[in-house]
């Protein structure tokens, strides 16, 4: 099918991984992945090398700006930390975001890209790595628009979500209770994107498959975030009309104004240093994390406990751009 269609083709080559999607698979080969998608081993890596390249121009581009470039020196990222995205589509897009602030950092901080096309918060909660890999030393989590996707959705009908709003933000509040203990530094939301409703609603894949989304879903989920008490980048109005024809994917100044949105919110945040990260403000072992899990989810019902920051400097807490 795919090799057929270039424009297809490209797409699922942007946005697909199924080496991360079906992890439990184990490793798959290049080759393998590039059978999947009609292309010789030799094509397929060099659509990979021209993602990579594009996104390491839109950072280029950005770095001749001198006050950007003056931004991103001040970036908290120190050599052999290692930053993780958690995210979706938005974040495992080959051009996304994190492939652009992945470019505009040297390669001694390692970037680890954790998303997964399609994911949800109830699956991305099911498959939080274990406390035996490396820890992080920053947590940049954009999850929570696939949830709000709903299905029977039709001009007369709101359709139904694939995962209830209390059940995300339960989900989002334990994944943060769960994560943190293993996470050295610190843990920055992004919102999701907004919706281009009209083409949301237009987009005849969406409309053949009887889904879609609702702007109002993701401003709610979008305001959830903002009252968190860690740092969140506002990512709506910055992406505003910078969506592909479903009104959902981002183009990709979409995904350069996400990338610029973060380093305005980190650029000014003052270094963690080692003794504020030993500091022992969070449980330590597997049962303690499941009491703050269940904390997390006693918050639903009003009760927020006690949700305070790590140990470490204060960072600005939202930004919009």
């Amino acid at each position: 099918m795919a090799e057929n269609d270039p424009v297809l083709t490209a797409k699922l080559l942007r946005f697909q991984q199924p080496e991360k999607a079906q992890g439990y698979l184990g490793e798959l080969p290049d080759a393998r992945i590039a059978a999947l998608l009609g292309l010789d081993t030799d094509a397929y890596r060099a659509h990979l090398r021209a993602f990579d390249e594009q996104a390491r121009e839109t950072a280029a581009g950005l770095l001749k700006d001198p006050g950007f470039a003056d931004r991103v020196a001040r970036l908290p990222f120190r050599p052999g930390q290692r930053v993780v995205a958690i995210g979706e589509s938005t974040t495992a897009d080959r051009l996304s975001w994190f492939a652009v602030l992945r470019h505009l950092l040297p390669e001694s901080v390692r970037l680890v890209n954790l998303a997964v096309s399609g994911l949800t918060t109830s699956q991305a909660l099911a498959q939080l790595p274990p406390p035996t890999l490396p820890r992080p030393d920053w947590v940049l989590c954009m999850l929570g628009a696939n949830d709000a996707r709903r299905t029977g959705r039709t001009p007369g009908t709101p359709g139904i979500r694939l995962v209830s709003a209390a059940e995300t933000e339960r989900n989002l509040r334990a994944l943060h209770a769960l994560a943190a203990p293993e996470t050295a530094g610190r843990w920055i939301w992004l919102t999701p994107s907004g919706v281009d409703q009209d083409r949301a609603d237009a987009y005849p894949h969406f409309r053949r498959a009887g889904i879609g989304w609702s702007a109002e879903d993701i401003d709610a989920l979008a305001a959830f975030l903002l009252d968190r008490p860690e740092p969140t980048v506002d990512t709506r109005r910055a992406t505003a009309g910078l969506h592909l024809d479903d009104g959902i994917h981002l183009t990709p100044e979409g995904q350069q104004a996400i990338a610029v949105a973060l380093v305005d919110l980190l650029a000014d945040a003052p270094d963690t240093t080692p003794a504020e990260r030993a500091k022992p403000t969070e449980p330590t072992d597997r049962a303690e994390q499941a009491e703050q899990a269940e904390q997390a989810e006693r918050a639903d019902r009003g009760d927020r406990g006690d949700r305070g920051d790590r140990g470490g400097p204060s960072l600005p807490r939202t930004v919009t751009s």
